[in-house]
């Protein structure tokens, strides 16, 4: 499943969103009452709160010590079993989730596709796999990461070594062309200019291959490091694939392909740790067309390290309500 075949960060679907690392705490603020003893209200910290605040269609401030991931229902960790990292949104993504269920808790199709969309997932016209979003709490010493380029290359050179798999030269290249873009410019056509995936077959659910214009040296990443955790591969063993059996040029395409491939980093990432979509952002009252790239941004994203449910403090599940395929036109021609 994913997250464009679940959904992230993602543009690959996540499932679920810049800041800087944050230590997550266990949060034990009392629940009895939403006031502190200042009289001023005081903020969610805990996921069993969260999920009263959703029941009653309230809009409170959330500690940063929660955090949220989209999933597939019935799944027992944040991100499939064989991710090495699963994708997270902050507490302000949580704040706004609770601002779509006030506003449209009456029309649940906007609430949790408006949900889907804000964390990242393509392919919404047609998405039809129950979804939950999850609300947790790290175990003491866990950090929740930025993912922004930069971060997932050292944090592969801090689990593997320097490989030389992942050339300097590359990576600034990579960088170079997601922070470059024109004004009317977005991290789908960065996408394409890295890799030579057409746009618009990306954003009609077309698989990647040469037939959409994906170049060879993105190909051959894919190729090289073998079955995506989505499918039957592993995070992990999907990049020392890709170091071994990689031999093709190793450019800023082969590069953004084993992020891909490996660790659900979408066409639809924007490798700074904020969340994109080219669907109607649920905030901004305009139809999709008429909404600008930077109104199209959403919010701020996390990755960390992928536990199982029963292994955090603390969490809840709150169920989606995703509607008919027929129910979405608000995708496109704005949800007010």
């Amino acid at each position: 499943m994913s997250l464009k075949r679940l959904g992230a960060g993602r543009g690959r679907m996540p499932l679920v969103v810049l800041a800087a690392c944050a230590l997550a705490l266990g949060g034990a603020i009392p629940e009895s009452s939403s006031a502190a003893a200042d009289g001023k209200p005081r903020c969610i910290s805990t996921p069993r709160a969260y999920r009263a605040a959703w029941d009653a269609r309230q809009v409170r401030c959330v500690s940063p010590s929660l955090f949220g991931t989209t999933h597939a229902r019935g799944s027992a960790s944040p991100y499939p079993r064989g991710f090495w990292y699963a994708w997270a949104g902050s507490s302000t993504n949580l704040e706004r989730f609770l601002e779509l269920r006030r506003t449209y808790g009456d029309t649940p199709p906007k609430v949790g596709i408006g949900i889907l969309s804000y964390v990242g997932y393509p392919g919404l016209n047609t998405w039809d796999t129950p979804t939950d979003l999850a609300v947790y709490t790290l175990p003491p010493g866990v950090r929740a990461q930025v993912p922004a380029f930069e971060t997932w290359f050292r944090l592969l050179d801090e689990e593997f070594g320097n490989t030389g798999a992942y050339p300097l030269a590359s990576q600034t290249r990579l960088a170079y062309a997601y922070s470059r873009l024109g004004p009317r410019q977005d991290v789908v056509d960065a996408f394409q200019a890295v890799t030579g995936c057409r746009r618009t077959a990306l954003l009609n659910g077309e698989d990647v291959s040469a037939k959409i214009g994906c170049n060879a040296a993105f190909l051959g990443a894919l190729a090289a490091a073998g079955p995506s955790p989505y499918a039957t591969g592993e995070s992990k063993s999907c990049f020392r694939n890709f170091a071994a059996r990689y031999k093709g040029p190793k450019t800023a395409a082969a590069l953004r392909g084993v992020l891909y491939q490996c660790q659900d980093v979408g066409f639809l990432n924007t490798g700074v740790g904020l969340g994109y979509n080219t669907y109607a952002n649920p905030f901004v009252c305009k139809p999709a067309r008429e909404q600008s790239v930077l109104q199209k941004y959403t919010g701020r994203e996390f990755i960390l390290p992928n536990t199982a449910f029963d292994r955090l403090p603390s969490h809840v599940d709150i169920e989606l309500e995703l509607g008919k395929p027929s129910q979405r036109r608000f995708l496109i021609s704005g949800y007010c």
